[in-house]
């Protein structure tokens, strides 16, 4: 097993990472935001959500953080829509990509979107038929890759079998997401055999919590496996608010410098990297989560 030459980060720390914060950001810290991700040289990155703000009332401002954004050549400003009306609506906010997201666990699926995974799946049909039309890319999600906050282990065939439907459905890629944070490099390569042995690794990205602090080995052995494309959010921003416990993503300053470290080319500077995160963990007024900006920050 080789690595990777190249890798490609999605930057989820404005979506993933902020979705969960009890306290309203303004439009304007968002963009400033997504503004310094794009200037460190991040080329995906992930804007917000149309989800309905009654639910997640912090993306309500999607709209206006896509449409302020100063956009630079050659990023991707990409959001996630879990109907055809949040597409409708990213498509007015002119996002250069949209994502859709299902699960491998019937519970987290119930508990997440009020629907069952086949339900989930059905209701993307209409959302993958418009996009077709517009010539719009579409990534997939699925949560619950490892473990479900309800139901406990989740085999690596579900996840497959999962990430194999969206797959057909039109989604270019599938990002394979460890929402509770509990996966090992055991759980990870078993997961990742079974949707490797449907699907190739270039069409899978990885998409881990570091709860336990076990995201970087976790990556590590996803590399292994010739897997090129990580999500990750800066200063460790985020956690699902429909899995309890869950702390926030792999921070995608610990993912650079392992990058750094393995001499796996990515495009992003890591000192500006940092100062980002540095940024933002001040106008949340707290500490940044990224072991390596904290070292490097001293």
């Amino acid at each position: 097993m080789a690595f990777p030459k190249q890798v490609s980060i999605v930057e989820v720390g404005p979506r993933d990472g902020l979705q969960n914060e009890p306290t309203i950001i303004s439009s304007d810290i968002k963009i400033a935001l997504i503004e310094q991700l794009a200037a460190a040289g991040l080329k995906s990155i992930e804007a917000g959500s149309f989800v309905n703000p009654k639910w997640i009332p912090q993306m309500a401002s999607t709209h206006d953080v896509l449409k302020g954004i100063n956009r630079q050549a050659g990023v991707c400003y990409s959001a996630l829509t879990p109907n055809l009306q949040g597409y409708q609506g990213a498509i007015a906010a002119n996002a250069d990509e949209v994502a859709i997201f299902a699960a491998a666990s019937e519970s987290f699926s119930q508990k997440n979107i009020n629907c069952s995974i086949a339900q989930s799946l059905q209701r993307f049909e209409d959302i993958m038929a418009v996009a077709k039309v517009d010539n719009m890319k579409v990534r997939g999600y699925v949560s619950c890759v490892i473990a479900c906050p309800y139901e406990g282990e989740i085999h690596p065939q579900k996840v497959a079998q999962v990430a194999k439907q969206l797959i057909d459905m039109g989604c270019y890629q599938v990002s394979l997401g460890d929402t509770i944070g509990t996966g090992t490099p055991k759980t990870v390569k078993a997961m990742l055999e079974a949707c490797l042995s449907l699907i190739p690794a270039k069409q899978l990205a990885v998409h881990f919590h570091d709860t336990y602090g076990q995201a970087v080995a976790n990556i590590y052995a996803a590399l292994e496996f010739g897997i090129s494309t990580i999500d990750a959010a800066v200063a460790g921003l985020g956690g699902c608010p429909y899995a309890p416990g869950a702390s926030g993503n792999v921070a995608t300053e610990d993912v650079v410098y392992l990058l750094n470290g393995l001499g796996i080319e990515h495009g992003v500077e890591l000192a500006k990297l940092v100062e980002a995160g540095n940024n933002i963990s001040r106008q949340l007024g707290r500490d940044n989560g990224s072991k390596v900006a904290r070292a490097l920050s001293v």
